[in-house]
């Protein structure tokens, strides 16, 4: 006997779904915004499901701790009126990093990273005098892909050491542009048997520090199934809810969605067909779909 799946809907507004829950969990990058700009409906929605006593969590795979995360949402457009707290991969790999006795780590990502470690008992090395790798990304996303590091990362997993990947994302949406990030160097890594420790979505220590957030803010326990988990990374967002024990909104991106043969944008282009191969028969499925997040 063949089981189908049930059909995903795809939804215009949140508020019905949403506001079912206590709590959201919501992905930043993608979601709220995309580089350049914040999602003006997102940004609504999220002051909608506070304003009627809703919990609102950022949760993001930024490798960058969450004043840094903070101070560019505000610089994007998404007010501090659209949520209560951020959780990142960036305050996760700072929880990882206190675990080493003064560690030398090279750090194998941008400059623009190096809050990562203000304050933190370490020393910032060259690749040849670390015993420690912190991956936050690419030197330089615009122009580099990860085949421009396989020497590097050869050289540094024939040695065996371990990395911490401040940012499981393999892409991002940056405007109209996909660029690599820290997880796509990560997964080089582990096939060169290198061993990585991920801080971040869709890994579990992660979802914990969301929901001790989420406790906090609420003043009590608040069960899984209080907690909607909103994004478009299907092997992040989705896979982590899922995974945790939450349910979960797909919202499309070009990150999955890509545009159509008449110029539509992936989010404009999505339906059923596109659902069908992002989802299949797979186990770990979204409630719903949206183009865009709004109320």
């Amino acid at each position: 006997m063949t089981v189908t799946a049930p059909e995903i809907p795809v939804i215009a507004s949140i508020k019905d779904l949403g506001s079912r829950y206590s709590a959201w969990l919501v992905d930043i990058w993608g979601v709220m915004h995309n580089g350049h700009r914040a999602f003006a409906p997102a940004v609504a929605a999220t002051e909608a499901f506070r304003g009627q006593g809703g919990v609102l969590v950022f949760l993001s795979n930024s490798p960058r701790p969450s004043p840094g995360v903070q101070e560019q949402l505000s610089r994007l457009g998404v007010p501090p009126s659209s949520y209560d707290a951020t959780v990142t991969s960036g305050d996760l790999t700072r929880h990882e990093l206190r675990k080493h006795k003064h560690p030398r780590v090279f750090h194998l990502g941008p400059a623009r990273d190096l809050p990562i470690y203000a304050g933190l008992d370490l020393t910032l090395v060259s690749p040849e005098q670390a015993d420690l790798i912190v991956c936050s990304g690419l030197f330089d996303d615009e122009t580099e892909t990860p085949e421009d590091y396989d020497d590097m990362l050869r050289t540094l997993a024939a040695r065996k050491l371990p990395m911490i990947c401040a940012n499981p994302d393999h892409l991002v949406e940056r405007g109209d542009k996909l660029v690599y990030c820290a997880g796509a160097l990560a997964s080089v890594y582990e096939t060169l048997g290198g061993s990585v420790v991920y801080a971040g979505k869709p890994h579990r220590p992660i979802y914990e520090l969301a929901l001790e957030t989420i406790d906090a803010i609420a003043g009590r326990d608040v069960g899984k199934s209080e907690i909607l988990a909103i994004g478009d990374g299907l092997n992040t967002d989705i896979a982590g809810a899922a995974g945790f024990g939450i349910d979960a909104v797909f919202v499309a991106s070009g990150l999955h969605v890509p545009a159509n043969s008449g110029g539509e944008a992936g989010a404009e282009a999505l339906d059923r067909a596109h659902l069908t191969e992002l989802f299949g028969k797979a186990m770990r499925r979204p409630l719903a779909a949206m183009r865009a997040l709004e109320w």
